[in-house]
């Protein structure tokens, strides 16, 4: 099947009438959730994991893919308007942004945003649908070996691009690897980890980790602020962009595009790499550099296309290979598994109508979300001063019931409040939980590949090293553990997104940290 018929096929999947709607419902909640301050695109995703289980596979993971590049539409509100960047890749943008509307060019501030998102989500979707179909057919010729030294070069390469302790974000992979093991050993039935309890036979549950481990500790976390905010403009006016406008975002535009293009498709934090490598970069190339910080347009324009290019192409390595490159794309793989479908390359082949459909609704998406951005500016204001007490109750209830009907056990409650608590006590301790999801999605298909490599050449460790694609990707996981643990390269990657002294320095997100579970600058 053709581009043209795999994309054809793909409107007349995203185009029904259902999945139009919850294409809108998910953008909408992505933008609410980015703009108020206090929970995620990661821990709304989390949370409303339980009610997509009913879902079509198409319309479970079209609105929830919705609600991820949603949020990074309505974390520059927050960034422009209040300087509180809902989103870690926002950060940068609130730099300038928030300048602007200070300046009472709010308006303008906020159209640059949406247009240079709109554009480059738009691009980067024909993007990931040019190189869906190649990547799969080569990602087909992998072997169990080749697909295990793959996942853990995965595993390796999001502690490298993470920032944070190195030693912490190993210690949670292995502990997602663990979690991974518990229940029954699929080859030999054996119990492993349970204590006894019949309810661990089967595994740890999925939504129940998710939901605790992001949704609840994340609220939890965020009850320790006042969340008291000010905005400093009310009513946002002049949104259109005027020729000069144009003419100043137009490179910026088409750089960050680009470079979120390319950056997103990396494991870990790749949307927050480049939005400020946008910056970094536009700063470098622009003629009067002087301007940055105090309310360039350009600094704006560039980080907003970069982080939206990102979002949508860090969905490459989860549709071609299976692999998570971050938390996000981990709950989307929790959401196929719950669908019945197993992650990988067939995908593309055995149910194209969802892998079509996904990619046709990240236009269409984008497009809601202009839409949605622009006219409806004022809504947004004014969610920004509902007080966050109001919320956070009504929505662990949610997740607790959500959670609760799919199996019907009250053991998955029990479960939501242990990840809470586990949750909340790794973030006190520093340590992320979004390596740990990773771990426990990526354990069971590492050790499932590994039990297949050594079944098929009959014991042979070797394997692994013989095979001369396994051995490169082997390489490559080694040289990226070191230069994980290099003292000069952690010191720099603590500062990664510092250009230099006097480079963009971002305003803390909300909270003190991110709220999307793949890392903080």
């Amino acid at each position: 099947m053709g581009l043209l018929d795999s994309l054809a096929l793909g409107f007349d999947t995203a185009f029904t009438p259902v999945n139009l709607l919850f294409c809108l419902i998910g953008v909408a909640l992505g933008t609410a959730v980015g703009v108020l301050p206090g929970i995620g695109p990661t821990a709304t995703m989390a949370l409303l994991l339980p009610i997509t289980f009913g879902f079509e596979p198409s319309t479970s993971l079209i609105m929830l893919a919705g609600i991820y590049y949603g949020a990074q539409y309505g974390g520059s509100t927050t960034a422009i308007l209040i300087n509180l960047p809902g989103e870690s890749s926002a950060a940068v943008t609130a730099i300038d942004g928030h300048e602007m509307a200070k300046q009472g060019r709010a308006g303008k501030a906020l159209a640059t945003a949406a247009l240079g998102s709109f554009f480059a989500g738009s691009v980067a979707t024909l993007f990931v649908a040019l190189l869906a179909t190649p990547l799969s057919r080569l990602a087909l010729n992998f072997g169990p070996a080749e697909l295990a030294s793959l996942i853990l070069l995965g595993l390796i390469a999001s502690i490298t691009l993470a920032s944070g302790s190195t030693l912490k974000a190993l210690a949670m992979i292995v502990l997602g690897l663990l979690l991974g093991t518990v229940g029954q050993d699929i080859a030999t039935g054996t119990p492993r980890f349970t204590f006894g309890q019949r309810e661990l036979y089967d595994g740890l549950d999925f939504v129940s980790l998710a939901v605790g481990l992001f949704g609840v500790a994340e609220i939890l976390r965020n009850l320790e602020g006042s969340m008291v905010r000010s905005v400093v403009v009310k009513k946002v006016q002049d949104l259109w962009l005027r020729k000069e406008d144009y003419r100043r975002i137009r490179m910026p535009v088409l750089r960050g595009t680009a470079l979120g293009s390319a950056l997103g498709v990396l494991p870990g934090a790749g949307h927050v790499l480049a939005s400020f490598m946008s910056y970094s970069t536009e700063k470098r190339a622009a003629k009067n550099p002087q301007e940055f910080g105090r309310g360039a347009i350009e600094g704006v324009a560039g980080p907003e296309s970069a982080n939206n290019a990102a979002a949508q192409t860090s969905f490459i390595p989860l549709l071609t290979l299976g692999l998570p490159a971050n938390a996000v794309m981990a709950l989307l793989v929790g959401a196929l598994i719950i669908q019945g479908i197993v992650p990988g390359p067939d995908v593309i082949n055995e149910e194209p109508e969802v892998f079509w459909g996904l990619i046709v609704s990240f236009w269409i998406g984008n497009l809601f979300l202009l839409l949605l951005n622009l006219p409806l500016i004022g809504l947004w204001v004014k969610m920004l001063t509902i007080p966050y007490r109001w919320l956070f109750p009504a929505i662990i209830g949610f997740a607790a019931i959500g959670t609760f009907s799919i199996n019907l056990n009250a053991f998955d409650v029990y479960a939501i409040a242990f990840f809470a608590l586990l949750g909340y006590g790794l973030i006190k301790l520093g340590c992320e939980p979004a390596p740990l999801l990773l771990g426990f999605v990526l354990g069971p298909l590492l050790e499932e590949n590994v039990r297949r490599a050594l079944t098929i050449s009959q014991g042979d460790a070797t394997t692994f090293v013989t095979r001369p694609l396994s051995l490169t990707l082997l390489v490559l996981a080694v040289v990226a553990f070191f230069v994980a643990v290099l003292p000069a390269v952690r010191r720099k990657r603590e500062v990664v997104f510092v250009e230099d002294d006097d480079g963009p320095h971002p305003p803390q997100p909300a909270q003190a940290g991110t709220r999307d579970g793949a890392s903080r600058p």
